[in-house]
């Protein structure tokens, strides 16, 4: 099975030769938008201005349009300044000068009924051909795109899935990992303790004074005054942080209310970290969640549908959604993340399967 690109078809825009021109209007004031702004989804928006039907390159769901030095800026509401001149308009079919066009990526498809079984997406599904599928695309954008890593903690509770991720991180198929304190906190005790809160990370058996360990990491972390430091001085030699740092693959650590410590590098300011995060995804091109609800959700809300490279090429981003709960696979299309694909199951095996699939 060879991996090639789903092709893109931009809109015909002949037959909106008469639509008007986008109405702008400047912001009223700092981080406020005026009455009736336009707000964008995660699919290829179009806005015609200045006689021209004009792609926004850069864009974010629920943020709004701002014309700007000749291109389409998307900008969060808290990143509008007074005057910036803001896109109007709540149609999208051209009536106003926007268009949003959601098939750009559709394939021509086969017959299907109306009514038929299992078109869902569930516990029930075979992912046998979303496997084969996902090693094809990882080893194409391995060298041609870059892939961002959205994890849970639970990858840190087993020594086999921590292994299978650290490997994947030095076979080049993880170019930056989202995540937060939990994550990287149990992936470190366990390479300095051998746990991950308290259990042993190769028989699951709960140590004594356990409940210390994690907090015990934290602290060491914290006296050395940063993680590459705490893996230098504790000679730490295996993990999903050691492998990250040991080939420089960027991880953005989210806080949260409920957190220990936490660890030197983790973002106590929430808008902080949503600009972290969203540094990284704002050129991803395959993005894959992993057991974590909230940061599944957060990341699929700042990743668009597609990407225009360098050369003006609009591709499309893959987005993969892998949890053991239908819950969270479902709830990521609920809040407009419509091009996800779901996977329902155990992530810890998800990512040994790949590990072996890809042949690490």
């Amino acid at each position: 099975m060879s991996f090639s690109l789903r092709g893109y078809t931009p809109p015909d825009f002949t037959a909106l030769n008469t639509a008007p021109e986008a109405v702008l209007q400047g912001a009223p004031k700092d981080g406020v938008a005026p009455a009736g702004f336009h707000a964008m989804s995660i699919f290829p928006e179009y806005f015609h201005i200045e006689g021209q039907w004009r792609l926004a390159k850069e864009s974010r769901m629920d943020c709004v349009a701002v014309w700007e030095n000749g291109e389409i800026a998307v900008r969060e509401f808290r990143r509008l300044k007074a005057g910036d001149l803001v896109v109007l308009g709540r149609t999208e079919r051209g009536e106003e000068g926007i268009f949003v066009h959601g098939t750009g990526f559709h394939e021509p498809g086969q017959h299907q009924d109306l009514f038929a079984f299992r078109q869902g997406r569930s516990r029930e599904t075979a992912f046998s051909r979303d496997y084969d599928e996902l090693y094809e695309l990882l080893r194409y954008e391995k060298d041609h795109g870059k892939i961002v890593w959205v994890m849970g903690p639970a990858f840190s509770f087993d020594s086999d899935a921590r292994s299978a991720f650290a490997r994947l991180i030095a076979g080049g198929y993880v170019h930056a990992v989202l995540a937060g304190n939990a994550l990287a906190t149990h992936d470190l005790e366990a390479a300095y303790l051998n746990t991950a809160l308290g259990q042993n990370i190769y028989t699951q058996q709960s140590q004594p004074n356990g409940h210390y360990n994690h907090l015990d990491t934290i602290n060491a972390v914290r006296y050395h005054g940063s993680v590459a430091a705490f893996l230098r001085e504790e000679r730490i030699d295996n993990g999903i942080i050691h492998a990250c740092e040991t080939h420089h693959v960027p991880y953005v650590l989210a806080g949260s209310i409920r957190d220990d410590g936490p660890l030197p590098p983790v973002y106590g300011d929430v808008y902080q970290a949503q600009d972290a995060m969203r540094d990284q995804v704002r050129d991803a091109t395959t993005v894959i969640c992993m057991a974590t609800t909230l940061h599944t959700i957060a990341t699929g809300n700042m990743t668009p549908s597609y990407r225009v490279l360098s050369d003006g090429t609009v591709r499309q981003v893959y987005f993969y959604c892998v949890d053991i709960s239908e819950f969270t696979v479902n709830k990521l299309s609920d809040r407009g993340s419509l091009s996800a694909k779901g996977i329902v199951t155990n992530a810890q095996d998800f990512i040994v399967n790949l590990r072996k699939g890809l042949g690490l």
